[in-house]
């Protein structure tokens, strides 16, 4: 099952059809094999039905509309041009702008397509025109890109915490100090680029450095108060117990909607936009995870499920082992697969066997999405590889991008390995 399941999703088949479509080939052969019987068929629509009463699933339309509202509504490009004009006088400046950036992007959007052709549209034009090097350029425009995944409120944190069965809260207090921690280390190594090698990211040229330091400050609290404000309030509601992700998730929907009218671009069209593409991706996901709740049915049916649990925990190493083999299966995976494929086909495998070697289920979670965050920047198909390239100019070119996520690649596997060793980082917010 799982060989024929690959087999379609890497020859281009949607994958929530993939699995389905695997999972309902291979009911009448498990029937026929007198592994199951046909009351597992009558299983497979109260899944369905119990997919779509789920409440914490609820949160996910809900914060991508209110990401896709705050990058429609021209945030993205009001903190670009304004962190530009902050930073530019140091060398690695306009890097530094964007991994700033990146970093409220992400606690405000979570929309890593959004934010990386966003940055890829707005920044990169400036950098290359400043002469700063199109690998170090690129490269930590996509990475920032990606913190979105990390950092709360992340679509893939409530995924994750839906297939494990955990708080969507906790993952969300769990992933925040690791998220900043990357994003400080992303700031570093691009103002180690810039003093190790002056000229592959040089500071702005006194002529476009704004004159007027007060005006600039007064600018830099207009654009990023409001957003601030904002993610402060949503997150900080979730942190406090005073409302759960679904209800703080609303909440970031209509003070988005809010910042829009604020700034006079809540128009019929932003609204019409936004409302499509959180139905397309919200859609998306839910199909997927209808298809995966398919296919995980019937594998448990031949008790694969079993069979994977014993192979896993008995694993040479017990604990150490299993994490070993379970993050280099999803790390090779993320070369090939999207993340929310990964995360519905591969984490309920998964869970079960962590479970039984007890270990704790959220900060296995967050190991977990740390290493899915890799997905995005891995080749031949990571997302912000894709999304990049489609707004980059012609001069820069495909290896050069390739080239320069290597490095952020590096120390987000470095922040991974972290993690694991110093699960305090994850507990450090968690109540009691």
């Amino acid at each position: 099952m799982f060989a024929c399941a690959l087999l379609l999703i890497f020859s281009g088949y949607p994958v929530a059809f993939a699995l389905a479509g695997v999972a309902l080939l291979f009911l009448p052969i498990g029937i026929g094999l007198d592994f199951f019987s046909l009351s597992l068929m009558g299983a497979l629509p109260h899944n369905v039905f119990g997919i779509m009463e789920n409440y914490v699933l609820l949160a996910v339309p809900y914060f991508i509309f209110m990401g896709t509202m705050l990058e429609r509504s021209g945030l993205a490009e009001d903190l670009l041009k304004t962190m530009g004009q902050t930073f530019g006088s140091l060398r690695g400046g306009l890097a530094l702008s964007v991994v700033a950036v990146g970093t409220l992007l992400a606690a405000a959007t979570g929309v890593v397509g959004a934010t990386v052709v966003a940055m890829g549209l707005i920044s990169l034009p400036v950098m290359l025109r400043h002469n700063y090097s199109p690998t170090l350029s690129t490269g930590v425009i996509a990475a920032s890109g990606t913190l979105g995944q990390i950092i709360p409120p992340s679509i893939v944190l409530i995924v994750i915490a839906d297939q494990l069965g955990v708080s969507v809260g906790d993952l969300f207090r769990g992933a925040l100090l690791p998220g900043l921690a990357l994003a400080v280390l992303f700031a570093l190594y691009c103002g180690t680029v810039a003093m190790m090698r002056p000229d592959t990211a040089p500071a702005l040229p006194a002529a476009e450095r704004p004159a007027d330091l007060r005006a600039l400050l007064l600018r830099v609290l207009l654009v990023m108060v409001p957003p601030l404000v904002l993610i402060i309030v949503v997150l900080g509601s979730i942190f406090a117990g005073i409302a759960t992700p679904t209800e703080a998730g609303a909440f970031g929907a209509v003070g988005a909607s809010l910042l829009a009218l604020a700034n006079r671009r809540l128009t019929l069209a932003t609204v019409r936009e936004t409302a499509e593409s959180t139905m397309r991706l919200t859609a998306m996901v839910m199909f997927i995870l209808v298809g995966s709740r398919a296919f995980a049915l019937v594998f448990r049916g031949f008790n694969g499920d079993l069979w994977l649990e014993d192979f896993l925990t008995g694993l040479p190493g017990g604990e150490w082992g299993f994490l070993i083999i379970a993050n280099l299966a999803v790390f090779l995976l993320g070369f090939f697969i999207d993340f929310f494929e990964i995360a519905f086909i591969v984490l309920p495998l998964l869970a079960p066997a962590a479970e039984t070697l007890g270990i704790d289920l959220v900060w296995f979670g967050i190991i977990m999405a740390m290493n899915l965050q890799t997905s995005f920047l891995t080749p031949p198909f990571g997302f912000s590889l894709f999304y990049l390239r489609g707004v980059t100019p012609a001069e820069v070119r495909t290896w050069d991008i390739y080239r320069g996520v290597i490095p952020f690649i590096g120390l987000q596997l470095a922040v991974l390995v972290l993690v694991v060793l110093q699960p305090g980082l994850v507990h450090w917010l968690q109540p009691g």
